[in-house]
């Protein structure tokens, strides 16, 4: 499979720093995608602002690079409009828990048909290494220079208390695993959250000492822990990757169109009743 097929080369080379984690990460939605033969007119990707948001200038599908913090919300009005696509969501830190937060926790708990991928490097990169929602307690950024005084979202713990039917974590590092994750997440009839653990080596590597990329990524490979595994039993301060929630429930543009429907022949009888009354 040539990834180079699904991309706009007009478009490249790409902005992202070198060792960034988002690239991998598009790669490899790319290769889900070409893994499930679903056609590129099949597909809207929709972003909102930042590293991550720059993916759908990349991608020869359907896209729209749309505001700060409302990339659900166009995306949630597409799926509307054409239920029929599939629609994913890149997003970065803010776009999906900061600004974007209350459109990520509605779209859940409605369970909208949409593919939410979570593209979380712990940082806002685009804007200058400020510390983000996903920022741990003490890691230091540039709005942070003694460490953050604030405890970070559990974007895994929140998807799930807000009622999406899908929900899952992986990380950079394991490339395979995110491509069959990535495809379950498209294929699941809901409201789907991935969160995708991605290394920023300029801001929050260099800002925390922790090396370039290949370390970082080494840190995903011993502090995380395959979900139901003896060592997650084991070791349960240990971060865990697979999926945590995978539910069917009723779909929030299939129920919307039903009721739809319904009401428009409960107009038309009433109609008919109004009528049958004004000739009696």
């Amino acid at each position: 499979m040539a990834v180079k097929d699904y991309l706009r080369q007009r478009f490249l080379p790409h902005i992202w720093c070198a060792g960034c984690g988002h690239g991998i990460i598009m790669g490899n939605m790319i290769r889900a995608i070409d893994q499930l033969h679903l056609k590129k007119n099949e597909i809207v990707v929709v972003s909102g602002i930042g590293c991550s948001s720059r993916m759908p200038g990349y991608l020869d599908f359907h896209t729209m690079h749309t505001i700060h913090g409302r990339a659900l919300a166009f995306a949630m009005g597409v799926k509307m409009g054409r239920p029929e696509l599939n629609v994913i969501v890149p997003m970065g830190d803010g776009d999906a828990l900061a600004i974007g937060g209350n459109h990520l926790i509605h779209a859940a708990r409605r369970n909208v048909d949409l593919t939410a991928i979570i593209m979380n490097n712990n940082i806002y990169g685009m804007t200058g290494g400020q510390f983000s929602p996903l920022t741990p307690t003490g890691k230091k950024a540039t709005t942070a220079v003694y460490g953050t005084d604030s405890k970070p979202f559990d974007a895994v713990a929140l998807a799930k208390g807000a009622g999406a039917t899908f929900v899952a974590r992986t990380t950079t590092y394991h490339v395979k695993e995110m491509v069959e994750i990535i495809k379950a997440a498209i294929l699941h009839k809901g409201f789907s959250v991935v969160e995708i653990m991605s290394q920023c080596p300029t801001y929050y590597g260099r800002k925390n000492k922790m090396g370039g990329a290949v370390e970082i990524m080494k840190t995903y490979q011993e502090n995380t822990v395959k979900i139901g595994s003896q060592k997650a039993k084991a070791s349960p301060e240990l971060i865990q990757r697979g999926i945590f929630v995978q539910e069917s429930e009723p779909e929030y543009v299939e129920t919307y169109q039903a009721l739809t429907v319904d009401l428009q022949k409960a107009a038309q009888n009433q109609k008919g009743i109004l009528a049958g009354e004004h000739h009696g």
